[in-house]
């Protein structure tokens, strides 16, 4: 009974439309008091919960992002993506894909990828006779990158979720499934392309791609500072995020000189405020989480799991599944705070490691931002695009197959995200 009311009150709390933050907390306080527990035991498992030096990395994450977004960062580096992949076939689709594997690895943002390349590159395909839904489908899809590739402040909530799982061997495990998912959407957007006839570009010459690489470098140094400091063991998480937000004022201010007093307010606001949404998600779910370790959530949910099937394959199946359509309708760091502890226990019982789990996590959710209902990235698009919905949803089933096949990649073959971490060892 405790826990149809824990799962009532959240549930009706979401269909009230009340913020998740408020729904996980609300439904933590019922279930403290119809288990007559003391209060004070969910204010110190929310106090514990946001006490954790590496969550001190998110803010530092979210501003530099903010920065380059606001700094003409991300203009650079769709030129260096143009001047590579321009030539395509429906080059600029492949330029879009290009470009959200660059940015995202610096911003770690989904949704600020799509807001600053879409702004960027979205008015330039439809001028080049792209049609409008396409440019929006490859924006969003392609948006994935940036909670994948590192650094990604999503892998660190995960990380605490976990117990303390290591940032660094997280960072390296979201490169090659980062990779592979872009090179899918690469070769969709390209036959989509060629499908629908669109041009394709001159390419500029070796000499222009040189100079747009030397010119974007600057701001492609920011993710080397970060992941770099973090992988050789220079740095900690949080320092190295500390040092990419002083790197980003520098690029933005010195280098290119972008960076205006209004655009750094902006950029201030708004990574306060994603920085609170997210601290308060933590401190909710933390209760949330003690009540389902309380009522064994991850042990009746492995044993119905197992009770359908003992197949790991189809175990593991109907976990994506579950992650998929929970990512629709509900926020991916309010997702990741509530499934973990779930199930984690669930996959490493069949010999998964937490590692390649958390990269799954990652990409599922993922794709949950470009899906409707409640897909962020999905609507940011849309509003950029001037594009309903409704006709985008009806051409991107391409872009989501692209990323399912990489996502099964990842499930079913270890290797793919577990390789370079095993050679850190």
């Amino acid at each position: 009974m405790g826990l149809t009311v824990l799962f009532g009150i959240f549930a009706l709390g979401l269909f009230c439309g009340m913020p998740v933050a408020f729904a996980l907390g609300l439904a933590a306080v019922g279930g403290f008091l119809y288990e007559g527990l003391p209060l004070f035991i969910g204010f110190q498992r929310i106090m514990s919960g946001i006490s954790v030096f590496s969550l001190l990395a998110i803010p530092f994450f979210i501003f530099a992002g903010e920065l380059m977004m606001q700094g003409g960062i991300a203009n650079r580096l769709v030129r260096l993506a143009a001047s590579a992949v321009g030539s395509i076939r429906g080059g600029l689709g492949v330029v879009n894909v290009l470009s959200s594997m660059l940015f995202g690895g610096i911003s770690g943002s989904a949704v600020a990828d799509t807001s600053a390349l879409g702004s960027i590159l979205m008015p330039v395909m439809k001028d080049k006779g792209y049609d409008a839904d396409y440019a929006v489908n490859v924006t969003v899809t392609s948006s994935v990158a940036g909670v994948v590739i590192p650094p990604s402040h999503n892998m660190i909530l995960y990380a605490v979720a976990a117990g303390g799982l290591s940032v660094s061997k997280l960072f390296i495990a979201g490169i090659v499934p980062g990779v592979l998912m872009c090179l899918c959407l690469a070769l969709v957007a390209y036959w989509v392309a060629v499908r629908r006839g669109y041009p394709a570009e001159t390419f500029p010459g070796f000499k222009a791609l040189g100079i747009a690489t030397i010119v974007a470098l600057p701001g492609l140094m920011t993710a080397v500072i970060i992941v770099g400091g973090v992988l050789s063991g220079v740095m900690t998480v949080t320092e190295s995020g500390a040092f990419g937000v002083i790197w980003a004022l520098l690029v933005t201010t010195l280098v290119y000189r972008e960076l205006t007093w209004d655009a750094f307010k902006r950029a201030v606001v708004t990574s306060v405020r994603t920085t609170a949404l997210v601290m308060m998600l933590v401190a909710a779910a933390s209760a949330f989480s003690y009540l389902l370790a309380l009522y064994r959530v991850p042990d009746l949910l492995a044993h119905a799991v197992t009770v359908l099937s003992d197949n790991p394959f189809v175990i593991l199946l109907m976990i994506n599944l579950i992650l998929l359509l929970l990512g629709m309708i509900m926020d991916m760091a309010a997702l990741i705070l509530i499934c973990t502890p779930i199930f984690l226990p669930v996959v490493v019982g069949l010999g998964m490691d937490p590692i390649q789990f958390g990269v799954i996590l990652m990409m599922n959710l993922g794709l949950g931002l470009c899906t409707p209902p409640v897909g962020a990235c999905l609507f940011v698009g849309c509003v950029v695009g001037k594009v309903r919905i409704e006709d985008a949803v009806k051409t991107i089933w391409p872009f989501h197959l692209a990323i399912l096949a990489a996502l099964l990649c990842v499930t079913y073959i270890p290797a793919v995200s577990m390789f370079l971490p095993n050679l850190m060892e």
